[in-house]
């Protein structure tokens, strides 16, 4: 079991525009990768297997922002896993009310947040989420591996992924698989 952090980057490092966007005209540009000319059918060989992945996954960590744009995904995100948000004020009445497997950790921020998830989780992987919150459980040394999705586009601005590291972080490649739509980059965190 490993706590991973899955995220689609563009060249230029940005995880969305400056208005939340992921590019292109339709605001998803980076994750079009996923299901290729609209067709969820469309990932072949080892490109389909990392995304079958995310539907093996035990538990989510995402920042508070990630799943307030999302609308806590309606509480049910990967098949129904428990979603774990490290904030540090309450959740709103949405969350709060009508989503049950949504979880606000108010003490103990990221790090008490990925405990939980990995209780939660059982053998199972936990998928993290989220630039703010990967850098700071790359900065506690809670967070195993980075699976980048690498996308041929450019930007130009907007929110990056790993914007405000305390240090260097090591990392070890594990895999790489290069399509016609991203290069996928698995790396282990060296400590």
């Amino acid at each position: 079991m490993a706590t991973v952090l899955y995220m689609s980057v563009s060249v230029d490092g940005y995880i969305s525009t400056p208005d939340d966007f992921l590019g292109g005209d339709d605001g998803n540009r980076l994750h079009e990768w996923y299901a290729p000319g609209g067709d969820p059918d469309g990932l072949t060989g080892e490109a389909k297997a990392l995304a079958g992945e995310l539907d093996e996954i035990g538990a989510v960590v995402t920042g508070r922002r990630t799943a307030e744009l999302m609308d806590h995904w309606g509480g049910d995100v990967h098949n129904g896993v428990p979603i774990f948000i490290p904030s540090h004020r309450p959740p709103g009445p949405a969350a709060r009310w009508g989503y049950p497997n949504v979880h606000y950790i108010i003490d103990g921020g990221v790090a008490r947040a990925m405990e939980q998830a990995r209780a939660a989780a059982g053998d199972r992987d936990v998928y993290v989420q989220g630039g703010y919150t990967a850098q700071v459980a790359l900065e506690e040394g809670v967070l195993d591996e980075i699976q980048v999705h690498l996308i041929p586009v450019l930007l130009g601005g907007g929110h990056r992924l790993f914007d405000l590291l305390p240090s260097e972080v090591e990392l070890e490649i594990v895999k790489v698989i290069d399509t016609t739509h991203a290069t996928h980059i698995r790396y282990r965190v060296l400590r």
